[in-house]
């Protein structure tokens, strides 16, 4: 199910990267990794962990006095929907500038890009 979501802040995607690192943690662990090194207010990182849960992008238990957070998408979902949101916004209904960026992209990665983009291509078409 594809579920449309807002545009991620730099800090929301700071925890999810520290998420899908850690599997689960409370606002103090995430505090202390994130917030503390960048002058981030505990009440800022709790916000955070909030908005990014009502956004459906973490699951929140809660376990004595505190929730414990944890992501409830991969990385390549979200990534794959934050995408898909950029070209719905941008691109006017139609895929070709779309694919031409990516593809510009694709070729001034790596060398052998191009090349392992069109095997996952030609993997693509077996599975149909």
């Amino acid at each position: 199910m594809f579920i449309r979501r807002p545009y991620l802040g730099e800090l929301e995607i700071m925890v999810m990267e520290y998420l899908w690192a850690n599997e689960s943690a409370d606002a103090k662990a995430v505090h202390r990794q994130l917030g503390i090194p960048r002058k981030i207010s505990p009440n800022t990182i709790q916000s955070t962990l909030e908005r990014l849960s009502k956004k459906e992008l973490l699951n929140r238990e809660k376990v004595s006095h505190a929730y414990v957070y944890s992501t409830a998408v991969t990385r390549e979902k979200l990534m794959a929907e934050m995408i898909d949101n950029v070209v719905e916004k941008l691109s006017g209904g139609s895929t070709e500038a779309m694919l031409s960026t990516f593809v510009d992209l694709a070729d001034r990665l790596e060398e052998d890009t191009l090349d392992r983009l069109e095997h996952l291509i030609a993997e693509r078409r077996q599975k149909r």
